[in-house]
């Protein structure tokens, strides 16, 4: 409990109104480009058959199949099956199945696979820090949004934090990083938020995330009730998953324009 009292300094002494607790990928950075290039790097260290320079198609194809990434290191098994063949078509209908029996096939472990990925980036960064940043776009009118609720934000992410907290800063937009909960936690998103809760920092909270299957575990949970949960339509989800909110009552559809007003 000393932890969490001690993390809560960083928010303002008083109980604000409203905290916004927001997924980084595919709702502040649109980052499918760059973990599509980040993949294909791993993979070129995993699997001494993958060619030097990747296939034009597979980053598009790629994009098709990251509404159902949930974390960086799945990259480089996705890149793997569409080398291989397997179309994105398949891969969203089966993805579980398809990774875990590509892992089991080449023997990888998943903490092994997660530290690669973050090699691989910081090698990346060191190399070429403008290349890399310029591949982490924020979506339109995010950097502005994120600058006029800085006292009023956290991050929630499956993304090593020291990735968050360059792009941020690429931006001009300082964050403490007590307030970026990411991959390095080891925490699952309605953990965070059952912390978050625990501090009273916030008479409400908002969570906005892109992918329904996140928003429907945070359902599950009963200590997590109050919470106002919200899709991102812009992100990493499909046509299926915008039009499955219209049947579940606590998730609401957000627009790009509506969150820059929310």
């Amino acid at each position: 409990m000393k932890q969490l009292t001690s993390r809560a300094t960083v928010y303002s002494q008083t109980m604000t109104n409203k905290l916004y607790a927001l997924d980084f990928d595919g709702v502040i950075c649109d980052s499918a480009v760059e973990t599509g290039m980040a993949g294909w790097k791993v993979a070129l260290k995993v699997w001494a058959d993958m060619p030097e320079h990747m296939p034009e198609a597979l980053l598009s194809k790629f994009r098709q199949v990251r509404p159902v990434m949930e974390t960086g290191y799945e990259a480089a098994l996705i890149m793997r099956l569409l080398y291989e063949g397997k179309t994105p078509e398949n891969l969203l209908t089966d993805f579980q199945h398809s990774i875990q029996a590509l892992m089991i096939r080449d023997d990888m472990f998943v903490d092994e696979l997660k530290a690669l990925f973050g090699e691989t980036r910081d090698e990346w960064i060191k190399h070429d820090f403008e290349q890399w940043i310029a591949m982490n776009p924020l979506f339109d009118g995010i950097a502005e949004k994120l600058t006029s609720i800085t006292d009023q934000l956290v991050i929630i992410t499956t993304k090593q934090e020291r990735f968050v907290d360059h792009i941020l800063k690429a931006q001009n937009i300082e964050l403490p990083m007590e307030r970026i909960y990411g991959l390095d936690r080891n925490m699952s998103k309605p953990q965070i938020l059952n912390d978050i809760v625990a501090e009273k920092i916030a008479e409400s909270i908002i969570f906005v995330e892109d992918r329904l299957p996140t928003l429907i575990n945070v359902i599950t949970d009963d200590r997590l009730d109050d919470i106002k949960l919200y899709l991102a339509d812009w992100g990493y989800n499909t046509a299926a998953d915008k039009s499955n909110t219209d049947d579940i009552e606590r998730i609401t559809l957000l627009g790009l324009t509506e969150m820059k007003l929310l």
